[in-house]
């Protein structure tokens, strides 16, 4: 028997005499206690490095870093936004580390990892974004790591130059990732920094830029979004070549964060899972604790088998 995580209780799951309920059994995740995990973690600390796994309060931290896979968490730890279902501290960034593009490339080297993920905080402080940043770690891990398909997961680049864009995709990552999160109708709450149409449309002009770009977004549910509302983001999604999607169910962090709507069942994450299939998506991953880079090598070898299947 495995310990598990607990997750943080929600004032509408707390019955009369103050306890609260238990959470679905399928929200229970093993804790992070293999050699493994302790083996990467020793790594990041040694570099200096952040991941997204831990800022975040990522589920499947235990999972991933067992397996030795690790979302790279790049231009610091400090975002300046705040969203409302996100965990990642909100504040004043500290100035870009120039010899953070190595450090991340020699990390991939020393897991020899086979996909490397490779994310960000908002960083509206700068004039690009982070733009520059980011092509700078896609070349360095690269040029150590010829072999490794790259996945970056980059903000908005909302009120930025529209070059921003063109710089991140002139690196040729392998996957252009961005999450709507959520449905239109929620993003008041939900994302108040960003904008549903410009997000969708920063996926659209990615593969407009280069067509052999893989493009990916990710849904959360359980923030009172409506089936028929998803199924209309998964039109959107698709109107704009997307190719692959990720749906995973919304865990509050803490009781300062937006409380948790209801809890999607198993069986209505297949339903959507088939529904967006239905739509085109390349590939769809979608289960209660999916998260945009949860098993992400294993989702593109799906997308690359149906390509490869002419599906």
């Amino acid at each position: 028997m495995y310990p598990t995580i607990p997750i943080q209780p929600e004032a509408a799951d707390l019955p009369a005499h103050g306890l609260a309920a238990p959470k679905p059994r399928w929200l229970k995740v093993r804790a992070p206690l293999s050699a493994e995990y302790r083996q990467l973690q020793r790594l990041l600390r040694e570099k200096g490095l952040h991941t997204v796994c831990e800022e975040a309060t990522c589920p499947n931290i235990g999972e991933c870093w067992k397996h030795g896979s690790a979302t790279f968490l790049i231009l610091g730890n400090i975002c300046t936004r705040t969203c409302s279902f996100c965990d990642v501290a909100t504040g004043k960034p500290s100035p870009v580390d120039a010899g953070e593009a190595m450090q991340v490339a020699e990390a991939v080297a020393t897991l020899k990892l086979r996909h490397a993920v490779i994310t960000s905080v908002d960083r509206d402080d700068l004039p690009d974004g982070g733009a520059a940043h980011y092509a700078a770690t896609i070349e360095a891990v690269r040029a150590q790591n010829p072999t490794t398909t790259i996945e970056v997961l980059t903000p908005d680049f909302q009120r930025k130059p529209v070059g921003c864009l063109a710089t991140v995709i002139a690196a040729r990552p392998d996957i252009f990732n961005h999450n709507l999160e959520t449905v239109p109708r929620l993003y008041r709450s939900v994302r108040p920094g960003a904008r549903y149409f410009t997000s969708l449309r920063l996926l659209q002009r990615a593969k407009e830029l280069d067509a052999r770009t893989v493009t990916k977004s990710g849904l959360m549910v359980g923030l009172g979004e409506s089936r028929d509302e998803l199924l209309q983001v998964f039109d959107d999604l698709r109107e704009a070549g997307v190719d692959i999607l990720t749906v995973g169910q919304y865990l509050r962090p803490s009781s300062r964060h937006l409380p948790v709507a209801r809890y999607w069942s198993p069986e209505e994450f297949d339903d959507l899972k088939y529904l967006a299939q239905s739509r085109g998506f390349g590939a769809v991953a979608a289960a209660p604790l999916v998260r945009s880079s949860f098993f992400a090598e294993e989702v593109f070898e799906e997308l690359r088998r149906q390509r490869q299947m002419g599906g």
